[in-house]
């Protein structure tokens, strides 16, 4: 690029000079940040900058760094917008307008270069154009020449004397600037005279020029003593001018003068003749003038963002360190920001809604519509009542703990039964064998399962007693919790009315105001959300790294500006805050004259009963519920114990009927063996249909042939014929010994319960003591005193602990199929354990 701009040439065009120029000033931006260049050993210090004075061309200057080459840059795009400004026709109005355009480019260029350039070129070797000083001439001399435009625009439209005046004034006072800048150190005695005195010429020029429009206006006033000073003074500052000006001067801008002093002449000896004949006035002297109003119409093109560097993408991936830590610094400031508007803002919205509470809006207003709310807490407490089923649903549970309690006394009437049945038949055979009968007794074998049954069937009465006990309490306080079926509840809330009777009937009005409040108040919060979104949407697009990149002056220069764009939002939250607390203050007027007229105290006091009403009615609902729930686990858990003894009591009675098998073929072997001659003594017993039948001489021998298994009468109901159990097969070849617990107990010690039918929560076990309440308080149901552990899953006779919800509780002798409702003892009960003691062991 920069040999693109050495290689230029007169051909080459002005426009893409111009744009050649700004790139490469863009480019070189973009490489001061990230590529240093000095004689230190760190940094780049093989790259010299040379240039030539734009204005003493033999006069040149070098740097190893690159601030030189920079300002020389922005000298040259300031050159060549002056250049592009003389190549419009001036002539024309649109013209002398781009004209005028080109020369306030210049003077932008100009003065980003003294801003931004000229102190840091400085500090080496470096030439008088690109000072300061230079600069800064260069600048007022452009603005002359874009304002002398625009006054030629004005003379073209035929703008008003004194209008011309003042831009004529502004034009010649930037020529002035330019002159004294001239005429003083560094700048005198390097630029050449033609240059001091053109623009020595144009000062007086426009300075009379001034006079003479202004003059004009004084004349059409009858102001004739002004208009003559003033016409004295303008011809005075020609001549000096030509008297003083160095020769060389343009003949165009002779012409203009030599026009306007025969204007001016011409004008003046009218004047005086007028006073002389007429007026009369005396002339004031130039110096008793006040200055000539002056009215600027350009200034300095704004360059930064023509020069900005941050949207370009050479070096973009490259980040110096630098800049990476100013950016970390900004960051912290606009956090910092951001945190404490969010704090304003939550601080905001937290007073308006204290403040409504306090003053029990809107819900005051929703109950007067009819629209009554429960506090939050107790509304929830209530939809979980309702959930579960509400009082009404209690006495279905209350049937569900009857059906169960039905289900464990009939397990135990079966369970009995077995035993009872067993004991007759071994009563049976003893009678008649004598003592040739010599396994033990039943009563000495069950004594310890028919303790356990016992246990259980005192358990069984003391839950019955529970049960009562909870329906007594369920229908002492239905009348308590009727309150929790209604539906919805907020209509057993009382209800704000109108007074009866009105003495200005200005209700309406009132409640009216009351709700237009409210709803701006709503209004505001709205803004207070939109304004906080706004503050992060700010934040996440606001990327000042390319900007730090390519900045070379103060880093907290770039931050005051940058941050500058959040004091917008920042005070619209101020505005919305002020605007809430007054918009409170009219409120609680306006409340108060509200809490009057409806006697809002009486109706919140009828509130605080129906709430303390609806309270006392969910805790009796939550006792009356844990205990129905807990008599619910107490009667599965006893229903799994006597189950398994049960069991238990099967494989004994199926034990000893292959015992009494075998015992009854000892026995008919030891009396044919004594009666072999009476053939009617193989006839003589009766024996029941457990026995295996008679055989005749004809039948083979029971030790070479398999035994037929046994059917005993209780399980006729079975639509399949169980395997032999282990026990059993066991005591065929082992017959039991008299002993205090049955051969069953002896072979098989307790086992794990079996799994129920519920496959989603593990089977319920009985441990030897009570279990407490969750919370500490003791259960409403007894303790099952005689449980063991249920035999082993392994076995496949009989029916699981207990079927699943699908059939009846137990497929029991001569049981009709029935369905029940599932009981929730398998669901978690929302509410906390009972701590009363209502129920205590019995």
């Amino acid at each position: 690029m920069r040999n693109s701009i050495e290689r230029s040439s007169a051909a080459d065009s002005l426009p893409a000079r111009r744009d050649l120029l700004q790139n490469y000033f863009k480019a070189l931006t973009s490489v001061e940040s990230r590529f240093p260049i000095s004689s230190d050993k760190d940094h780049v210090n093989s790259v010299t900058f040379t240039w030539h004075d734009a204005f003493k061309n033999k006069n040149k200057a070098s740097q190893q760094n690159i601030h030189l080459e920079k300002a020389a840059i922005l000298f040259n795009l300031g050159a060549v917008h002056s250049q592009i400004g003389l190549t419009f026709d001036r002539s024309t109005v649109e013209g002398r307008r781009q004209a005028s355009h080109s020369f306030i480019a210049a003077a932008g260029a100009f003065a980003y270069l003294r801003d931004n350039a000229s102190t840091k070129a400085s500090i080496g070797n470096s030439t008088v154009d690109v000072s300061v000083e230079c600069a800064g001439m260069l600048e007022r001399l452009m603005l002359a020449q874009a304002q002398e435009c625009v006054f030629e625009n004005s003379i073209a439209k035929g703008s008003t004397p004194g209008v011309c005046s003042k831009i004529s004034r502004q034009a010649g006072l930037y020529y002035e600037e330019a002159l004294a800048a001239l005429n003083v150190a560094p700048l005198t005695q390097h630029f050449d005279k033609t240059w001091l005195s053109h623009v020595q010429l144009k000062a007086a020029l426009f300075y009379t020029e001034a006079c003479y429009r202004y003059s004009l206006e004084l004349h059409e006033k009858e102001e004739i003593a002004e208009e003559i000073a003033r016409l004295k003074s303008g011809i005075g500052a020609l001549t000096d001018a030509k008297k003083s000006s160095p020769k060389g001067a343009a003949a165009q801008i002779l012409d203009a003068i030599n026009k306007l002093e025969t204007n001016l002449k011409a004008n003046l000896e009218r004047a005086m003749k007028e006073n002389d004949r007429v007026y009369l006035m005396r002339v004031p002297p130039a110096s008793s003038l006040p200055p000539l109003p002056a009215f600027a119409m350009v200034k300095p093109l704004n360059m930064n963002e023509v020069l900005d560097a941050s949207r370009e993408k050479m070096f973009a991936s490259l980040v110096p360190d630098s800049s990476a830590k100013a950016l970390s610094r900004y960051t912290e400031m606009v956090d910092d920001i951001i945190r404490t508007q969010a704090e304003k803002l939550q601080q905001g919205s937290e007073l308006a809604r204290v403040s409504l509470k306090e003053m029990d809006l809107p819900d005051s207003i929703l109950a007067l519509e009819g629209h009554s709310v429960l506090p939050t807490a107790l509304w929830e407490d209530v939809e979980a009542v309702q959930v579960s089923g509400g009082p009404a649903a209690l006495e279905g549970e209350l049937q569900q703990l009857r059906d169960l309690r039905r289900v464990n006394h009939e397990l135990l009437v079966q369970t009995e039964e077995l035993f009872q049945k067993e004991a007759a038949e071994d009563a049976q055979f003893r009678s008649q064998f004598g003592t040739r009968w010599t396994r033990p007794q039943s009563s000495t074998l069950t004594k310890n399962l028919q303790d356990r049954l016992n246990r259980f069937a005192a358990n069984l009465k003391q839950a019955a007693d529970s049960d009562g006990k909870i329906e007594r309490s369920v229908r002492d306080n239905m009348a308590l919790m009727s309150i929790l079926d209604r539906r919805p509840i907020e209509s057993a809330l009382p209800t704000l009315a109108k007074p009866i009777m009105s003495l200005d009937a200005n209700e309406n009005a009132i409640v009216g105001t009351l709700k237009q409040s409210l709803r701006q108040l709503e209004t505001l919060g709205a803004q207070r959300a939109g304004l906080e979104d706004m503050l992060k949407d700010m934040k996440r697009k606001d990327d000042i790294l390319p900007k730090l990149m390519t900045s070379t002056g103060s880093y907290e220069d770039l931050f005051r500006k940058e941050i500058a764009k959040y004091n917008h939002i920042c005070e619209e939250i101020s505005k919305n805050l002020q605007a809430q607390e007054q918009l409170l203050l009219h409120i609680q007027a306006q409340n108060r004259e509200f809490a009057g007229t409806f006697n809002i105290e009486d109706y919140r006091t009828a509130c605080e009963k129906c709430y303390k009403q609806i309270e006392a009615a969910i805790a009796k609902y939550r006792e009356i519920k844990e205990n129905i729930n807990e008599g619910l686990k107490f009667y599965v858990s006893l229903q799994d114990a006597i189950t398994s003894v049960k069991q238990q009591c099967i494989d004994f009675v199926m034990t000893r009927s292959i015992q009494c098998r075998e015992m009854i073929e000892d026995v008919q072997r030891q009396m044919s063996v004594l009666s072999f001659q009476d053939g009617k003594n193989s006839n003589t017993y009766n024996y029941p249909s457990t026995g295996p039948p008679q055989r005749t001489s004809s039948q083979p021998d029971p030790a070479n042939q398999p035994r037929p298994q046994p059917q005993p009468p209780y399980y006729h109901h079975h639509h399949h014929q169980p395997p032999l159990p282990p026990a059993a097969a066991y005591a065929q070849q082992h017959p039991p010994q008299p002993a205090a617990t049955s051969a069953y107990d002896q072979q098989h010690p307790p086992q794990p319960a079996a799994t129920s039918g519920y496959a989603q929560h593990p089977p319920y076990s009985l441990p030897q003591a009570p279990p407490p309440y969750p919370g500490g308080s003791p259960s409403p149901y007894p303790p099952l005193q005689g449980q063991q552990s249920p035999p082993s899953g392994g076995y496949e006779y009989g029916q699981p602990a207990y079927p699943g919800w699908q059939g009846s509780y137990y497929n029991a002798p001569g049981q009709q199929p029935r369905s029940f409702p599932r009981p929730p003892y398998a669901v978690p009960s929302p509410y906390p354990p009972n701590q009363s003691s209502y129920y205590n062991k019995q």
